[in-house]
């Protein structure tokens, strides 16, 4: 087997400024509230929101996004109040501009779009668009390609566009359809948001059946950053709180990891969800959020846990 991680990943967030790497804390009476070392907007989503915003301000008129432009529905409600319509087909455009969000596109979509004179915004995060090369280059190569990532999210959706007909997704290694690429030269590529573990339990599950296995981890390092400062939160706390929109995948993920280790984990979209009931005995709040989070939904979850809190 060759796990090919490190081959080509694209911009590393290591290189991006992140907002912060130490915890956050504030207290309500006797109360702490934790924020998670790394919590809110990742570099890629700050960089779609700039397109955007550009688009905005001086690109051809009207502009729509071909869903919405991150998985956020406060943003997105936003971004609505100053014209920019969500559309769910291209088709739904005849004139001015196609902004594609960050979970990217099959490339026939924006080849669509193109041939119909439509002007075409292309905000793909960086690291999804590093998988879809390596989802090209794997189908180019001859290899059954096998897409680690949720079915029917966008991000997999244009995955498979770059992959070929014939590629393969499963969310979890039991899902492998193992007979069908027994002897096969079989290539990985994975979503952004998914862990770890699951990959390399897809990889631990391929390698005795695969001819020959090629590996490109192409979860992002703006994930994984979350998902680990969230797990160390969760372990440290009576109650985690997490921020985020529930169709944002990498807030979900988030929810389920504290979960797994903080039963008392609650995935909320906005402070006004909050429940009094859920911190009762709570000495230690921890409060974790995805990459589509703004900055000002975290603040007022904090807020609004102090004065639930009494502070």
């Amino acid at each position: 087997m060759e796990t090919a991680g490190g081959a080509e990943r694209g911009p590393r967030y290591d290189d991006e400024p992140e907002r912060s790497q130490e915890l956050r804390e504030v207290r309500a009476g006797d109360v702490r509230i934790v924020v998670a070392r790394y919590a809110g907007y990742c570099y890629g989503v700050e960089r779609a929101l700039r397109i955007t915003e550009e688009a905005i301000e001086g690109a051809e008129k009207p502009v729509a996004t071909l869903g919405p432009i991150i998985h956020n529905p406060t943003v997105v409600g936003q971004l609505a109040e100053r014209g920019v319509d969500v559309v769910d087909d291209p088709d739904e455009v005849d004139s001015g501009t196609l902004i594609v969000r960050t979970h990217g596109v099959a490339p026939s979509v924006v080849g669509g779009a193109r041939s119909r004179r439509i002007n075409v915004v292309d905000a793909t995060c960086p690291f999804v668009a590093v998988a879809q090369r390596k989802a090209a280059a794997l189908r180019e190569a001859g290899y059954a390609v096998v897409i680690l990532g949720e079915r029917d999210h966008p991000e997999v959706a244009g995955l498979e566009g770059f992959a070929g007909d014939g590629a393969v997704v499963v969310e979890e290694a039991r899902g492998l359809p193992v007979e069908r690429l027994r002897g096969k030269r079989v290539g990985v590529v994975v979503q952004t948001t998914q862990t770890q573990a699951n990959l390399a339990s897809v990889a631990a599950a391929l390698a005795p059946v695969a001819r020959e296995l090629l590996v490109y981890n192409t979860i992002c390092d703006a994930t994984e950053k979350r998902q680990n400062a969230a797990c160390e939160l969760g372990a440290e706390v009576d109650v985690v709180v997490v921020v985020g929109g529930r169709n944002s995948a990498n807030t979900a993920r988030l929810a389920q990891l504290c979960r797994a280790i903080e039963s008392r984990t609650y995935h909320i979209e906005s402070a006004a969800e909050l429940e009094a009931g859920w911190l009762t005995g709570a000495r230690r709040i921890g409060v974790a959020a995805g990459a589509s989070t703004p900055d000002a939904e975290i603040d007022a979850t904090v807020k609004a846990l102090q004065e639930l809190c009494g502070g």
